[in-house]
């Protein structure tokens, strides 16, 4: 039986963290939605048209060894904001949450366009300041390329363009459970997540 977990908020919130850590508690499929995207991006940036790329994107482009990068993660918000390419990766994502077994999908518009009658919602924040230090650190803190205030500014940057782009801009749904994790831990997220769902199949 289908039961969707819609999980959506700005980079480096943790959404992607509690997505994996709650699909695996329920024995859920995961996709994390902006894979979808940041393998677009990178087919464009090899040259392909971004809505071309989107609707010829297959299940081997989300395993790129690049997709991780700041670049690709520019290079998603950026093929994001263009509606033809939204409306192409639209039904991959509402295929895979009505699957057998249960779905967690991660994104930015899960809750809101993608699966707005998913059985949980919820919205991972936190500090732009605080995003900005988690994605600095993962990319290698003092031995980074970039300093943690270039990386401020792209995080500070992105939000700007995901809040206000006209198609599916970045918002908590009006039923999400808001869920900040700039004061959390990890463990302490998770635990909020799952109590969130395991209230919802009771």
């Amino acid at each position: 039986m289908a039961f969707t977990v819609a999980i959506d908020g700005p980079a480096a919130a943790g959404k992607g963290t509690i997505s994996k850590a709650v699909a695996a508690r329920f024995g859920f499929a995961h996709l994390d939605t902006g894979l979808l995207y940041r393998a677009v991006g990178a087919k464009v940036g090899d040259g392909a048209e971004a809505i071309a790329a989107a609707k010829s994107l297959s299940t081997d482009d989300l395993v790129r060894d690049d997709l991780r990068t700041l670049a690709a993660g520019q290079a998603a918000s950026k093929v994001a904001a263009i509606p033809e390419v939204r409306a192409a990766l639209v039904e991959f994502q509402r295929r895979f949450a009505r699957q057998d077994g249960g779905a967690v999908l991660d994104g930015r518009d899960i809750g809101t366009v993608i699966c707005p009658e998913a059985a949980v919602k919820l919205f991972v924040t936190a500090s732009a300041e605080v995003r900005a230090r988690r994605r600095w650190l993962e990319l290698g803190g003092e031995a980074a390329d970039q300093p943690y205030e270039a990386v401020l500014a792209e995080v500070k940057e992105r939000d700007e363009r995901d809040m206000n782009r006209s198609d599916a801009p970045l918002r908590p749904a009006t039923d999400a459970l808001i869920l900040d994790t700039s004061e959390l831990s990890i463990d302490e997220a998770v635990a909020r997540a799952v109590a969130a769902i395991e209230a919802a199949r009771a």
